[in-house]
């Protein structure tokens, strides 16, 4: 594997959760995150990915071990976008993407610029004022991760965002996820189960194993950015994509 020469931002140390009922979801969880990183966790379903993004967004503590943060990770600098849209029905695009500044006690009108900046972003500036009803899947996942962005942050915490969409609208996001992180220039940890959109998506990949969830091989995505259907249909795309599936292969039997 070869060195990360980026800074270190985080790193999980022999992080284990267990639920209630001795459910051991994660044990000895290593990981390390580097500063401008686009990671995906790779496993089966129930292996403990969502799990262990929940902990690293401090939304739930770990049972053993630590999650040391090597810079400030204060209130938005961690942005989140769930697998489901969670968009508020009642409120307007723009109202949906303020919630992080609302929370912090930030007002709409002050915050304003930042909301229409992180709308422009994912390409939905024009529907600031439409609601959620108005709105295709693809469009209400946009609007989720405009709310991520607006607070500018260090890191984005990306759970299977895409897993409920169709393939055409899937592989569209992920070339303006690619193009979005080359925008701004963020660390970008992603959990999937999808061999190849972790493939195309990342430069890291942690393949994860069966419960007890951990970490037992890492692949190095060596492809330049950026990445787009010439990559998708190259020998050396169905190569990696190879390696990964037995990778995850050999983790089911972990």
């Amino acid at each position: 594997m070869s060195e990360n020469k980026s800074p270190l931002l985080l790193e999980l140390k022999k992080v284990g959760k267990t639920f209630a009922e001795d459910i051991v979801a994660l044990k000895d969880m290593d990981l390390r995150i580097h500063s401008g990183d686009f990671i995906s966790l790779l496993g089966p379903s129930g292996c403990g990915k969502s799990t262990a993004l929940r902990i690293i967004a401090g939304l739930t503590t770990p049972t053993l071990g630590q999650v040391d943060w090597k810079v400030n990770h204060g209130s938005g600098s961690i942005g989140v976008v769930f697998q489901e849209a969670t968009l508020m029905p009642w409120a307007t695009v723009e109202k949906n993407v303020w919630l992080p500044f609302r929370l912090q006690n930030k007002s709409f009108q002050e915050t304003k610029d930042e909301i229409e900046h992180s709308l422009e972003l994912v390409g939905l500036k024009e529907f600031i004022k439409s609601y959620p009803r108005e709105l295709s899947g693809g469009m209400k996942m946009r609007v989720s991760i405009a709310r991520a962005l607006v607070t500018d942050p260090k890191v984005i915490l990306m759970d299977e965002p895409f897993a409920a969409l169709d393939e055409i609208t899937r592989f569209k996001l992920n070339n303006d996820l690619l193009a979005l992180r080359e925008t701004i220039g963020c660390t970008i940890i992603f959990v999937t189960h999808s061999v190849f959109e972790s493939v195309f998506l990342s430069d890291r990949i942690a393949v994860m194993a069966a419960r007890p969830g951990r970490v037992i091989q890492e692949l190095i995505v060596d492809e330049p950015y950026p990445r787009g259907e010439t990559f998708r249909t190259s020998a050396s795309y169905g190569i990696i994509c190879r390696k990964t599936s037995d990778a995850l292969k050999l983790s089911m039997e972990n």
